[in-house]
This record gives C-alpha cells, sequence and structure tokens, in this order.
C-alpha cells in the first residue's frame, strides 16, 4: 500500500482516491483493524454507510478496545436508522472512553428516539446542567411519569435560553402536558 499517497488522499479529502487504495487492503480476512476503521471512514465520507457499517463492524471484532471504531459504527447505523447497533456502538465508546462527551450525547439521544429511557436517563444525568441535557431530563422524567416533571418543566421554561427548544420539547413528550401559560 501506498502509505504516503493515501496520506495526500485523506489530506486533500479525495475520498474516491482513498477509497481505491484501502479497497485491496481491506478486502483480506487478515487485514488490519485500523485499516478497516479508516477505510470505514473513508466509506461513510463517501455516503456508502451500508459497506461502512461492515467494515467497522470487522474492525471492532478485531479490535475490541478500539474506541473511535465503535463511535463510527455508531454513526454510520445512525444514518441507516439501526438504533440497535447504534446503541451499542456508542455504549461501548463511552465504556472504553468514559469522558467521550460526543459517545455519551449520540447514546442519550439514541436512546431517547427509541424510548429506552433508563438508558437515556443514565446517559443525560451527568451533563445536567448543559442546555441539550436538561432537555432530555426533561422529557425522560414526563415520558417515565416521574413525579419531580412539573419542577423540571417550571425550571426550564424560567431559565432555559431558547424558549422555541423548550416549546418543541413539550410538544414531543407524550405523556407529559403542554402547560396554558407559558
Amino acid at each position: 500500500m501506498d502509505t504516503k499517497r493515501l496520506q495526500n488522499a485523506i489530506a486533500r479529502q479525495d475520498w474516491a482516491d482513498a477509497n481505491a487504495i484501502l479497497a485491496p487492503v481491506t478486502a483480506t480476512d487478515s487485514a488490519h483493524p485500523a485499516m478497516l476503521y479508516n477505510h470505514g471512514k473513508v466509506l461513510m465520507e463517501l455516503g456508502q454507510m451500508q459497506a461502512a457499517t461492515a467494515l467497522l463492524h470487522r474492525a471492532v471484532q478485531h479490535a475490541p478496545g478500539h474506541a473511535a471504531a465503535w463511535f463510527e459504527l455508531g454513526r454510520a447505523a445512525v444514518s441507516q436508522e439501526d438504533f440497535a447497533t447504534a446503541m451499542s456502538g456508542f455504549s461501548r465508546a463511552l465504556e472504553l472512553t468514559p469522558d467521550d462527551i460526543d459517545a455519551r450525547r449520540n447514546l442519550g439521544r439514541v436512546s431517547l428516539r427509541i424510548g429506552a429511557y433508563d438508558t437515556a436517563y443514565t446517559a443525560w444525568s451527568p451533563l445536567r446542567g448543559d442546555h441539550e441535557a436538561d432537555l432530555a431530563l426533561y422529557r425522560i422524567a414526563a415520558e417515565t411519569g416521574d413525579p419531580n416533571v412539573k419542577a423540571l418543566r417550571r425550571a426550564l421554561m424560567e431559565s432555559h435560553p431558547n424558549p422555541a427548544a423548550v416549546i418543541k420539547t413539550l410538544v414531543r413528550v407524550s405523556k407529559g402536558a403542554i402547560p396554558l401559560k407559558l
């Protein structure tokens, strides 16, 4: 493999050339997990999410501790609306790198989207005070019948810097109630 050419292709964001270089390298069963990961990222840039997902699956099978590959597997899965794979990718990335805010946020988003409220709560809770996290935590409380939901809603309406986001969240909650007075 011509590593200099690959580096140049990536630097130029010439994903077609990078793909042409990486495809033969990752076609073998013995492909290195780093090559599988990089090829998966290139295919994501090309919009070939199904092929990217397959390579990222192989990468994490061969290197289960590769946090970035787990994270990218989650991203690729979200784009295909494969939320079970996305949750497992973001969960594993977060297990491997507990300080990864992006993995935490994405796990929270996917969990909330599919109604996995316990997982969503665990993902969002450490971010309490963050604007997106506070909206998510309110929504989880409303959906699960938390007795603190009214206090959370009041706090959002009084202090959240984006009233439109608050209203959007209030409307999305299926078990909650939109207050008559905002």
